[in-house]
């Protein structure tokens, strides 16, 4: 077997190369057609109402030097296809937008009769926008009505007053500065090259809009507990509701939004509204308390969700006026000792194995924006179906459907926070490390400048973002571990970090440093391990677990963005590939499960870039990884 290891491995920028603009199988699509309906799902599984309209599709956009006022219609503006950032192939713009520069976009909304009406009866419009990176100003008619700073989640504006017969112009500003600033920006850079890539902006997740009553359901924490087989929702909205209703059906293992479309009349108190219902419940609150519902689940109808049987209960909401739909999984994440006094880490309270690869979210065509919901369907089962349980999802935070998705299909998310901090000194917080782990163990991460992070506001920005993180995804069932920090890349006070986590969410463990600069907390001790044997050195305190290795790297010609290979040992065909990941496996890594191992994190689902190390290629047409067929008698195990 031909190996060698890959000699860019500390190579990083390399902005003068092109790259091969690649397409996905969903990507050719959406290219092929004339006014493609991209993104047209409901964005928020959890919060789900019946009615909305999208926004995505063409909009009009045009680059300026200067924060104009905003009134008239943009002048020479080219279209922009939303939302998928300028950069994106699919966009059709094809430009980088750059620091310094401004970025406006435009639509107009003309609105129906039916809508006119709801006005009329006191309802209110509210506007969405999953993500805009990095800083968004939004305006009606030229007026600003929303502004918002940070790339990765969401927020919303009011459009009800500017609500008429004629026709609304929507217009948005954006700047982003990318790693010119010391914002959270993951792995987007203006100079990419090696494991950082191609820099994106603007819109870059859905846009939509929904009528709601005037007190109306703004969001909603649901906690379960498996061990008394209860489920807590608390509903937040901007005054206390007079009655609340929730009808919860039975769980099920095939749950799809596409065919999970329950009747959205309320069931009337104390009865059930059909047969697949366990229950409905009406609690009248007093003007002072917070909205707030305790269900009990029947002891004959508890299924815990796990990867193998991802059980969902799908729930109505009804407060006063307002209805949602959701869903919530009976399961519980934790650190706990097996029967030999290990530290593991726990799936309802059992040592579970976590199988894991690294997932970048990144495409060829849309950059961070999958270019459909059939594509991310594609990369979670193609993890599933290569015997993976788990995607720790690197640095970026996915439209809340990726998650849905997970949650149904039975996939465990460990869910890092998006890195920020000033340029990297990647010798000292990377490379060495890499080679030298243990010069790197006891360097403290208080060392702000070190680490980038000499900026006291952009860190208490960025701590701020990372707790607004928690509140975003902190019902995702799947999702069973929170990690602040990767490979020191503005790593600080990791270890004061965790504990904020942890008191903001008490449900799920926490991976305080994910690499080799261990501040001795949280709940792992979390290390890297690309060049040497795999081993397993607990430190009695906490599970042990290898959150990345691998990087066995494979070029395949066409099917890459560019001749430069990055990765951690090369090979030259799909099957010396697979044979030496089936002996790194078999022969190096389940082995140490005895030993204490908790989990492990193989780099990676798929190539990104001239990162050639997924085990599928970055258009998502080869895949690389080629396993036995379990009923082939020369498979082992």
């Amino acid at each position: 077997m031909k190996r060698k290891n890959a000699v860019t491995v500390l190579s990083r920028n390399h902005p003068e190369d092109t790259l091969t603009t690649l397409y996905t199988p969903w990507g050719e699509q959406i290219r092929n057609e004339k006014n493609p309906p991209v993104w047209q799902e409901y964005p928020r599984p959890q919060l789900r109402r019946q009615e909305y309209h999208t926004l995505n599709g063409t909009w009009r956009c045009l680059f300026t030097q200067t924060e104009r006022t905003p009134g008239l219609r943009l002048e020479t503006a080219e279209e922009i296809l939303v939302p998928f950032s300028p950069e994106a192939p699919l966009s059709g713009v094809n430009r980088q937008l750059l620091p310094g520069e401004f970025l406006w976009y435009e639509r107009g909304i003309s609105f129906s009769r039916e809508e006119l009406e709801k006005k009329a009866s006191g309802m209110r419009c509210i506007l969405h926008f999953g993500a805009v990176d990095q800083e968004a100003l939004v305006y009606a008619d030229g007026e600003k009505i929303a502004a918002h700073t940070g790339g990765y989640l969401p927020f919303s504006a009011e459009l009800t007053q500017f609500v008429s017969n004629q026709e609304l112009l929507l217009q948005v500003c954006v700047r982003d500065d990318s790693d010119a600033s010391c914002r959270a920006r993951g792995k987007q850079t203006l100079k990419r090259g090696g494991m950082f890539y191609t820099a994106q902006s603007g819109i870059w997740q859905s846009v939509w809009y929904e009528w709601v009553p005037e007190n109306h359901i703004t969001g909603l924490r649901i906690t379960p507990c498996p061990d008394t087989g209860q489920v807590t929702v608390e509903i937040s909205s901007p005054r206390p509701f007079t009655a609340i209703t929730c009808t919860v059906q039975k769980p099920d293992r095939s749950f799809d939004s596409d065919v999970w479309n329950p009747s959205l009349s309320p069931a009337p108190a104390g009865r059930t509204r059909d047969s697949r219902n366990l229950t409905g419940v009406s609690v009248t609150m007093e003007s002072s308390q917070a909205g707030k519902i305790t269900l009990t689940l029947p002891e004959d109808d508890l299924r815990l969700w796990t990867p193998d049987e991802p059980w969902l209960y799908g729930f109505t909401l009804t407060a006063d006026e307002d209805t949602v739909q959701s869903y919530f999984a009976m399961r519980s994440f934790g650190v706990e000792p097996d029967e030999h006094g290990m530290l593991r880490f726990c799936l309802n309270h059992r040592p579970f194995f976590l199988h894991g690869v690294l997932d970048q979210g990144y495409w060829p065509d849309g950059l961070m924006t999958a270019p459909s919901d059939e594509a991310f369907l594609y990369d979670i089962r193609l993890a599933k179906s290569m015997g993976f349980n788990m995607l720790r999802k690197h640095v970026k935070i996915e439209p809340l459907r990726w998650y849905y998705h997970c949650d149904r299909l039975g996939m465990i998310v460990w869910q890092d926070m998006v890195n920020g901090g000033s340029c990297y000194h990647l010798s000292l917080v990377c490379y060495l490390p890499t080679l030298f782990p243990r010069l790197f163990t006891h360097t403290k991460d208080r060392r702000y400048r070190l680490f980038s992070r000499a900026d006291e506001a952009e860190r208490a920005a960025w701590e701020q973002e990372c707790l607004d993180t928690v509140d975003h995804l902190c019902n995702v069932p799947s999702l069973a571990v929170w990690v602040p920090f990767n490979e020191g890349w503005g790593q600080f006070d990791a270890a004061r970090i965790a504990k904020l986590i942890r008191k903001k969410d008490p449900t799920r463990p926490v991976d305080h440093a994910s690499g080799w600069f261990d501040q001795k907390g949280g709940d792992f001790r979390s290390i890297h391990n690309y060049f040497r044997p795999l081993k397993v050195k607990p430190d009695g305190k906490r599970a042990f677990v290898i959150s990345e290795y691998g990087g066995f790297a494979c070029h395949i010609p066409g099917h890459s963005s560019t001749d430069r290979i990055y990765g951690y040992r090369t090979y030259a065909t799909p099957g010396e590939l697979s044979a030496a990941y089936r002996e790194l496996m078999e022969k190096h890594l389940f082995p140490l499960e005895k030993a204490g191992l908790s989990g492990a994190v193989y780099t990676q689902l798929s190539d990104v870039e001239e990162e050639v190390n997924g085990l599928v290629t970055y258009d998502r047409r080869v895949i690389k990884l080629v396993l036995p067929h379990p009923d082939d008698p020369s498979a082992s195990g």
